[in-house]
C-alpha cells in the first residue's frame, strides 16, 4: 500500500470528525449521560493523538510497511528552497518533517512548511491530490520518503 494519504480523505474524516464529535457530546450532555460524557470528552481526541503518535509503531500491521530508515552518512550542502506541504491528520506527516528537519541541519537548505490543513484551495491548485510532498524546484516526492530519497532530491536540485 502506497505510504500517503489522499487530501480528500483526510478534508472527509476531518470535517465528519468536526461534526460527530460536538455531537455526540451534545447528545450524552442532553440524556446527562456523564460517565459516558467524559469519556467521550477525553477518548475520542486521545485515540486520534495516539494513532498519529504511535503510528509507525503499528504502520506494518495497518498493511502500509515499515516507516523507519537510516540516516545516509554521507551529504552535500545544498542552497535551495525546500517546500515542504503537509495536512493535519496523516499520519506519515509528521515522519517526513522530522527527516526534513534532521537533514536542514545537516545540508543547510531553507526549508518552508505549508500547512494545507485550512487551505483547500491551494492543494487544488498546486495538483496536490496526496500528502506529504516535498517540492523542491520543479521536482516533487510525494508520501513517505525515506532520509535518503529526500537528501538525493535535495542534491540534484543543485544550481549547477
Amino acid at each position: 500500500m502506497e505510504q500517503a494519504c489522499t487530501v480528500r480523505s483526510l478534508y472527509f474524516s476531518g470535517a465528519a470528525f468536526l461534526i460527530l464529535y460536538p455531537a455526540g457530546l451534545a447528545l450524552l450532555a442532553y440524556k446527562a449521560n456523564w460517565p459516558a460524557f467524559v469519556v467521550w470528552l477525553v477518548f475520542i481526541p486521545g485515540f486520534k493523538w495516539g494513532y498519529l503518535r504511535f503510528f509507525p509503531l503499528i504502520s506494518r500491521w495497518k498493511g502500509y510497511g515499515s516507516v523507519y530508515d537510516k540516516f545516509p552518512a554521507n551529504f552535500e550542502a545544498a542552497s535551495v528552497e525546500v517546500m515542504y506541504y503537509s495536512l493535519l491528520g496523516c499520519p506519515f506527516c509528521p515522519i517526513v518533517a522530522g527527516r526534513l528537519d534532521a537533514l536542514q541541519k545537516q545540508m543547510g537548505f531553507t526549508l518552508t512548511t505549508v500547512d494545507l490543513t485550512l487551505k483547500p484551495q491551494l492543494a487544488a491548485s498546486k495538483g496536490i491530490r496526496s500528502v506529504p510532498v516535498v517540492e523542491v524546484g520543479k521536482d516533487r516526492l510525494v508520501g513517505n520518503a525515506t532520509t535518503e530519497q529526500l537528501a538525493q532530491l535535495i542534491a540534484q536540485s543543485q544550481p549547477a
